[in-house]
C-alpha cells in the first residue's frame, strides 16, 4: 500500500494540460479510468438479474434493487426511468444496482423477463 505522502502528493493541477486524473496522471480529457471500470464492473456480472426487497438502511422504508443488468450506466439510467414509470414509483441507480421505492418485485420480474434478461428474485 503506498504511503500517505505518496497517496497525497500527486500532480492535481497543471498549466499545459489542466486537471489531472489522481490515478493515471492524465488530463481529464484523456483520462479512461471511468471507462475501464465500467467495463470490469460488466465483465464480473454472472448474466442472472437479481431482484429484491431490502429496508436495511433506510429507516424501514421498502425498495426493491435489481442488480446484475450488463448495461453501461447510461443504458442502466434509461432502464431505470422505463421501469420507473412501469411502476409509478420513484427511485435511482447507484454503483451499477437499480433501487425502486415500494415493493414491485413482481412487476419488475415480468417486465425484465419480457426485455430478455434471466431473472431471479432473490432473499426473503
Amino acid at each position: 500500500m503506498a504511503s500517505l505522502r505518496d497517496q497525497l502528493g500527486g500532480l492535481v493541477y497543471s498549466t499545459e494540460q489542466g486537471k489531472t486524473c489522481p490515478s493515471c496522471r492524465e488530463s481529464i480529457d484523456h483520462c479512461r479510468c471511468e471507462d475501464t471500470s465500467e467495463q470490469a464492473r460488466i465483465a464480473d456480472l454472472d448474466g442472472i438479474v437479481r431482484i429484491r426487497r431490502e429496508t436495511s438502511g433506510r429507516k424501514g422504508k421498502g425498495v426493491t434493487t435489481i442488480s446484475g443488468i450488463p448495461l453501461p450506466t447510461t443504458e442502466l439510467k434509461a432502464l431505470a426511468k422505463t421501469l420507473k414509470k412501469r411502476c409509478g414509483t420513484g427511485g435511482a441507480v447507484k454503483d451499477g444496482i437499480i433501487e425502486i421505492q415500494g415493493d414491485h418485485r413482481e412487476t419488475l420480474q415480468h417486465a425484465l423477463t419480457s426485455l430478455g434478461y434471466h431473472v431471479k428474485l432473490a432473499g426473503g
